[in-house]
């Protein structure tokens, strides 16, 4: 798998805390690997919205990456819920289901952005950067800092 510098969290420089939510072990086994290969770290993960919902309360951490559907409680509600009890809430929509009433749902909802499944790492990476905006930084090779 390719590599990636490093992103961070800008206010501390410690890695980045995912949550991934998403009711097949395997994806959230593929997005774990992605992610860490941008040097990020799995908080904690979650199979479906209800739990995604205690575990983002529990753990807080910097981005959710949220499968839509899932048993128990849809993604898209589960980021609902999730952005209306914490504003900050990064959350970032990862399905195969890429229709566009979905992302538009999504978005309207209070996620962040949308990925398409399957997941390209480059494409995650972009958007990663992107949703940490001014709270994340890349590492760079000469170890520049803030």
């Amino acid at each position: 798998m390719e590599q990636f510098a490093p992103v961070k969290r800008s206010k501390d420089g410690q890695a980045v805390q995912y949550l991934i939510v998403d009711d097949s072990v395997f994806a959230r086994k593929n997005l774990g690997r992605i992610i860490e290969s941008f040097g990020g770290q799995i908080a904690g993960e979650a199979g479906d919205g209800l739990t995604a919902i205690s575990e983002y309360d529990r753990l807080k951490p910097d981005i959710v990456l949220m499968d839509i559907t899932m048993p128990q409680m849809e993604g898209i509600e589960a980021a609902e819920k999730i952005v209306q009890k914490n504003p900050e809430a990064r959350v970032v929509m990862v399905s195969s289901v890429g229709y566009q009433e979905n992302i538009v749902a999504a978005l309207q909802r209070g996620a962040r952005h949308f990925v398409q499944k399957p997941v390209k790492p480059e494409v995650l990476y972009e958007v990663i950067k992107y949703v940490l905006g001014e709270d994340g930084a890349v590492a760079s090779a000469a170890g520049a800092g803030a």
